[in-house]
């Protein structure tokens, strides 16, 4: 009788878990999805803006003045509180990863809102992306580390991701426009990685009472290093090739999240035997999936500045919701 009570303890403590895990998952999945239509939205409600308004507040006056762009700017926010969410329950090292499947996102938008054919070298990232993720995942099997990291934690990773944040800024203050787009894009997936490191914190501060956040350091540090990370990126995008920003935002922010849950969360990866291997692999299938995806022309095409390609107005259907709203 008592083995048998175990038996069915321990099945339904797995069943538990297997349930939270597939939430989280999905949890994840909506928040790049939101972010896949917020960069499609944005772009569609800046893409006839003034060539010399980019980095200027007559970008964003104008931008305000646009539906689409608002669209946009509230799925955004649609996809912080999904990621919220998603690291309350899960692990950093699980849920970050997920959000590389925003490049997925994006391709399937543009070829089925858009009408973009999808080639083969979509097809071959989406896959990678997705196996290399699944694989990842599946032989990890993350295990809840700590959910109160200590102070002298915090601070020692806050020291080591805002020195790689300014040796970054300064190695893009020089060099040619590939090398500085780059940088700026490794600079701002470190702040998105400490960013996601706050806001999982946070997120269990927001659950037991909201009124005691701003007694919380890491609400004003989530707030800080969000900001710079956006600006970041904008700074990234604008220094140089899309496809050198975007390459790097997408896979160092995965990688430098992974880092953070086992070294400040104490994230516990399956790591013995054949298994470490297989992360590895599954994450290098992941990366290169990406890479492709973030070289594809469809991504480089939707992602550029180039005000004489407004790739985004191929169909009339979509340059009259542009205009209409």
């Amino acid at each position: 009788m008592l083995l048998s009570r175990l038996i069915d303890r321990d099945l339904g403590a797995r069943a538990e878990l297997a349930e939270r895990s597939s939430m989280v998952f999905a949890l994840a999945l909506g928040a790049s999805l939101a972010n896949a239509l917020t960069g499609v939205f944005q772009r569609m409600g800046v893409e006839h803006a003034p060539a010399n308004s980019t980095l200027r507040l007559s970008l964003l006056t104008y931008a305000l003045r646009r539906g689409i762009w608002l669209a946009g700017f509230a799925l955004m926010i649609v996809s912080f509180v999904l990621q919220a969410i998603a690291l309350h329950f899960g692990r950093l090292s699980e849920v970050q990863p997920v959000l590389t499947t925003e490049l997925v996102f994006l391709v399937v938008v543009l070829a089925v809102w858009f009408g973009f054919p999808i080639g083969r070298r979509e097809w071959a990232g989406a896959l990678a992306v997705t196996g290399g993720l699944a694989g990842f995942l599946y032989c990890a099997d993350p295990v809840d580390g700590t959910l109160s990291p200590p102070l002298w934690a915090w601070a020692v990773t806050g020291a080591a991701c805002s020195a790689t944040i300014v040796i970054a800024v300064l190695l893009a203050l020089r060099g040619p426009r590939w090398w500085r787009a780059a940088m700026f894009g490794t600079a701002a997936s470190v702040s998105f990685a400490f960013t996601a490191a706050c806001t999982k914190v946070v997120s269990g501060f927001a659950a037991s009472d909201w009124a005691s956040l701003y007694r919380h350091w890491q609400t004003y540090a989530l707030a800080c290093f969000g900001a710079l990370a956006v600006f970041l990126a904008q700074n990234a995008i604008h220094a140089g090739p899309i496809v050198a920003s975007q390459s790097t935002i997408v896979l160092v922010d995965p990688l430098a999240s992974i880092l953070l849950g086992i070294g400040l969360f104490g994230d516990n990866l399956r790591t013995s035997g054949p298994w470490g291997p297989l992360e590895a692999l599954s994450l290098l299938t992941m990366f290169t999936g990406a890479f492709w995806l973030a070289h594809s022309p469809l991504i480089s095409a939707m992602k550029g500045s180039d005000q004489h390609q407004l790739l985004l107005s191929r169909r009339s259907r979509s340059a009259g919701l542009a205009d209409g709203a």
